[in-house]
């Protein structure tokens, strides 16, 4: 689909829906007014709650090239931005020397230079690309230091990068750009401003049910809605990392494979693995706990029906 066809928030829906993707209507109107108007969308959340998911949707369904910066604590410009070919330039000089060049500052001019730059994700999205402005998700900015988020200033509000030694290279076009973070720490207000904001939550039981259709086809209607009920039970507990959309369709595709056609004690506490992440957590629902919330999730079911 091209970007021109996009005329409004449903136009949004159905082309994330065409990727797979099961949207809300903020989430929609969040991205369409990010696309339309050219400015990054910054998607806060908890982990695996479908963030970095729609950047390849959106890349899948636009047909554009997907550029990704995995942050992390220490991330330097030379990895994010770019950095020179110091071999190439050594072999450079030692060619030029070898020719008997003499002039030092003409011999500067001639290494630093764009044929000697090592682009990394950045300056990549900058650049023109034949299908048009790539999508650049950076992601989980809240692993990278604060001094990155001062350069992303730059990069953001003006669409360019500068290289001391050439000057700023601004994009032709601006890249589509998605941030997101797991607000394990607070981002800066400054990088805030310059992107629209959206916090994308847990999805409801009834649009989770549509992720599963999607995601998970093989499990029956059933053992979908007890797997998702269940999960919603466990996000209301105090856990130290509650399950996320990813970890709900992990367990019902690892559920599939042990053949399981509804959910029964023995099984939840043989896979709590595949729902949980850390050992405290699945402690805290091995045994009597997870077969008392099993109850819970049978009552439920049996009362809605």
């Amino acid at each position: 689909m091209q970007m021109d066809a996009l005329n409004g928030v449903d136009d949004v829906r159905a082309l994330l829906a065409s990727g797979r993707y099961v949207s809300d209507d903020s989430l929609a109107t969040a991205l369409y007014l990010s696309l339309k108007l050219g400015r990054p969308l910054f998607l806060e959340g908890e982990a695996g709650v479908g963030k970095t998911e729609i950047a390849k949707v959106l890349s899948d369904t636009l047909g554009r090239r997907l550029i990704r910066l995995q942050c992390y604590e220490g991330l330097d410009i030379a990895s994010a931005v770019y950095e020179w070919n110091y071999q190439r330039q050594m072999i450079e000089i030692r060619v030029a020397e070898a020719a008997g060049a003499t002039d030092r500052d003409a011999l500067g001019g001639d290494i630093f230079n764009e044929r000697f730059l090592i682009e990394r994700p950045i300056l990549q999205a900058m650049r023109p690309h034949p299908e048009g402005p790539p999508v650049l998700l950076i992601d989980e900015l809240d692993r990278a230091d604060e001094p990155f988020e001062a350069f992303l200033l730059e990069a953001l509000s003006e669409f360019q990068v500068t290289v001391p030694e050439i000057g700023p290279i601004k994009a032709a076009a601006p890249p589509l750009v998605i941030i997101t973070s797991n607000r394990t720490r607070e981002i800066h207000d400054a990088l805030k401003r310059r992107c629209f904001y959206h916090w994308v939550d847990f999805p409801t039981a009834a649009r989770e049910l549509q992720i599963l259709a999607l995601k998970a086809p093989d499990a029956n209607e059933d053992l979908s809605r007890q797997i998702v009920t269940f999960v919603h039970r466990l996000r209301a507990m105090d856990l130290f990392k509650q399950p996320g959309v990813a970890e709900t369709i992990d367990w019902a595709n690892a559920l599939m494979q042990l053949n399981a056609i509804a959910l029964d004690a023995d099984t939840v506490s043989n896979t709590l693995g595949v729902l949980l992440k850390y050992q405290d957590d699945i402690q805290k629902l091995q045994g009597g706990e997870a077969k008392r919330i099993l109850d819970e999730v049978r009552q439920e079911l049996a009362a809605a029906d």
